[in-house]
């Protein structure tokens, strides 16, 4: 999905009348290749089922065929919710469903693939056909999607000497080979002419946004072709733009160009440049990013989009015969670590993504569609849709269970004292976190200096993301000194300690989300240079990791809640010291449980972190996501049923910076936007 700027309507315009000028000297020759798909007749006549391109019109065993199609992504919805989520789609009146593909969910480790679970794509194409409805799948290798580093594995990153994403590296060529020899295969069982539910493929995403490797793009479109065969239907999306689309296109009349523009832009002059693209009658217009809403950062208002402009904007395109394509139809949740970010201007104007990806759909996070928005697309695409549409869904149950008491269990530093030495790797230079083997999640840093250097300016140019710094005599424990930002570049004072003899320093760096799209999507993750005091830079590194699990691995957090209730490290006794305002801020994990006395009392519900400060929280080894309530807007955390449990459920949460005083936490039955006292907006 691109974030790019929102274009007027008058540029598009513009571009197109310059198109006209010099079309000859950009657009590609359409060589005479293969049709898109083949409509082939059996034995006595009889139809293959079939899908393909002609006459600018798409075309569904023989019959024209108009797209009215939504995004809904598996890995942001757990399973057991898949087909109550893909009904309140079709309820929308959808007939498709558009999903990408995220290659760091299927193959976390080299090597180590993962297709159970909410990572079982299969069954859910099988599911959307049981369903009756067709899907465009966007196997990437990128997919952007607001989704950490843009679908790659992290483990990329660690590769020596760098690899170049998204291009003719042969290094990154000869991995994307083989994570797609692994997937089309699966793919291609399911493709509408092998009786599943796949109708077109999609070729990387927005290409024209980020390069011009027109040999990678053939490359891929190649290995696809060798996987999936002829009669696939193969498609790439770019923004409405003749740059993006002469940069993003193959060039090739065996693949369809798609295109995507803002909601409220004219549709018809951008649909006028994709014929530019397509050769002569294999253009039908489809807008395979049609925005229902937009992302939120962190420290941002929630992204709203009208209801009735939105219906309006798409009326434009169904129309006059137009597809459309709804991203989002249902947004779901950024479950675990897997949250994206974006920057602005620079690689430090950096802005991480909530854990919630309600996007403003019209099928909410929780699934919800009694709102003006569902209503207003409903009404619209009724007119479109070839048959009644369903019923109209009914509510999702949800309640709060009310006041959860917490206890304290370990500090940060009583929990890598039980590891040392083990998972501790030691490097004379910081080391990055994909370097070290902490994918996501959290790193501890380790150092020392001496006490020359007491009270002195610590510095680090290059943060990924952000650094808790604290300090430390072997005669006392670790004193917060403050916290060092990767979209601020100031150095720290740190506090004096009168220290007789080295001072312990210590920087726990979170990893809140690498950048999925744009020309920094290389984002390595930790303390990526070197750390200077006083100018001079220091040496000798420990770096400790923090067993977190992510969505597609398993918690093991029972022997960390289950730890003393102590910060004993090997080398210190670490009692927390105060900081100037005389509020501890200690990385420290807490649990606490409720009780669900019935099978059907369990419902969906929501943990609200009013008065808490950063940091991620586990539902029954389940990773919820992070909350941020101080920088907002989202203060409660999305807890589907399907997670919880009859008879005790236990939540566990490492919070980085102070409790709640009481230690309590709320289960309620609602979201909440509005925490948060410095938002601001788009």
């Amino acid at each position: 999905m691109a974030r790019r700027r929102r274009t007027s309507a008058a540029t598009v315009v513009f571009f197109m009348l310059v198109s006209l000028i010099a079309f000859a000297a950009f657009v590609p020759a359409f060589a005479p290749l293969p049709s898109l798909s083949l409509h082939r007749s059996g034995p006595h006549g009889a139809t293959y089922r079939s899908f393909k391109i002609d006459e600018d019109k798409f075309w569904k065993n023989s019959k024209p065929f108009q797209i009215i199609g939504g995004d809904l992504h598996y890995f942001r919805v757990l399973p057991e919710y898949w087909e109550d989520r893909l009904l309140r789609a079709k309820a929308l009146g959808l007939n498709t469903i558009q999903t990408y593909v995220p290659w760091n969910l299927h193959e976390p480790k080299p090597g180590e693939l993962m297709f159970e679970g909410i990572a079982d794509i299969i069954s859910y194409l099988k599911l959307c056909q049981k369903l009756d409805l067709l899907v465009m799948l966007r196997v990437g290798p990128y997919i952007c999607g607001e989704w950490d580093f843009g679908g790659f594995p992290p483990w990329l990153l660690s590769i020596e000497p760098k690899i170049k994403l998204r291009s003719s590296d042969p290094a990154y060529i000869k991995l994307v080979d083989r994570w797609w020899s692994v997937l089309l295969p699966k793919v291609a069982s399911v493709l509408y002419q092998n009786g599943g539910p796949v109708i077109m493929v999609q070729i990387e995403n927005e290409y024209g946004s980020y390069g011009n490797d027109k040999g990678y793009m053939r490359h891929l479109v190649d290995l696809a072709r060798g996987h999936l065969g002829n009669d696939i239907v193969l498609y790439t999306t770019d923004g409405g733009t003749i740059d993006t689309l002469r940069k993003g296109t193959v060039g090739r009349n065996d693949v369809f160009s798609a295109v995507d523009f803002d909601t409220g832009s004219e549709p018809w002059p951008a649909f006028q440049l994709q014929k530019l693209f397509n050769p002569p009658g294999k253009s039908p217009p489809l807008c395979a990013e049609f925005y229902t809403g937009w992302l939120t950062h962190w420290r941002e208002k929630p992204a709203q989009t009208g209801a009735n402009f939105t219906a309006a904007a798409l009326e434009k395109i169904l129309a006059k015969g137009g597809s459309a394509v709804l991203y989002m139809a249902h947004g779901g949740t950024n479950f675990g670590f897997y949250n994206g970010a974006n920057t602005g201007g620079n690689e430090a104007d950096y802005k991480p993504d909530l854990t919630s990806y309600d996007y403003d759909a019209p099928i909410k996070e929780h699934g919800d569609v009694d709102n003006p928005k569902y209503k207003a697309i409903r009404k619209v695409v009724e007119q479109y849709s070839e048959a009644p549409l369903p019923q109209f869904p009914s509510s999702i149950k949800k309640t709060g269970y009310g006041k959860i008491h917490l206890q304290r269990s370990t500090s940060v530093f009583g929990l890598i004292s039980k590891q040392y030495p083990a998972n501790v790797v030691v490097s004379e230079k910081p080391l990055s976190m994909e370097v070290v083997g902490q994918m996501f999640g959290f790193l501890m840093y380790s150092s020392d200096y001496s006490t020359g250097d007491d009270g002195g300016y610590l510095s680090i140019p290059k943060v990924h993301d952000r650094g808790q710094v604290y300090i430390s005599c072997q005669s006392r424990g670790p004193e917060y000194a403050g916290v060092i930002e990767r979209w601020s570049d100031k150095s720290l004072r740190l506090p004096v300690t009168h220290c007789a003899e080295r001072i312990k320093l210590y920087i726990l760096v979170e990893n809140m989300g690498r950048v999925n799209y744009g020309q920094y999507i290389y984002d390595q993750k930790g303390i990526l240079s070197s750390v200077y005091l006083n100018g001079k830079a220091l040496n000798g590194w420990e770096m400790y990791q923090i067993p977190l699990g992510n969505l597609n691995e398993a918690a093991k957090l029972d022997p960390i809640i289950h730890l003393p209730h102590s910060d004993g490290m090997k080398f210190t006794s670490h009692k927390i010291l105060s900081d100037t305002s005389e509020k501890k801020v200690e990385p420290a994990f807490y649990f606490g449980r409720f009780y669900i006395p019935d099978a059907n009392q369990i419902k969906d519900t929501f943990i609200s972190f009013n008065g808490w400060g950063k940091g991620a929280a586990y539902m029954n080894d389940f990773n919820i996501g992070r909350y941020w309530p101080s920088s907002g807007p989202q203060c409660n955390l999305y807890v589907p049923a399907p997670i919880l449990r009859r008879g005790e459920n236990i939540v566990v949460v490492f919070e980085l910076e102070s409790p709640e005083p009481n230690y309590s936490l709320y289960s309620v039955d609602e979201p909440d936007f509005t925490c948060g006292s410095t938002v601001k907006d788009h």
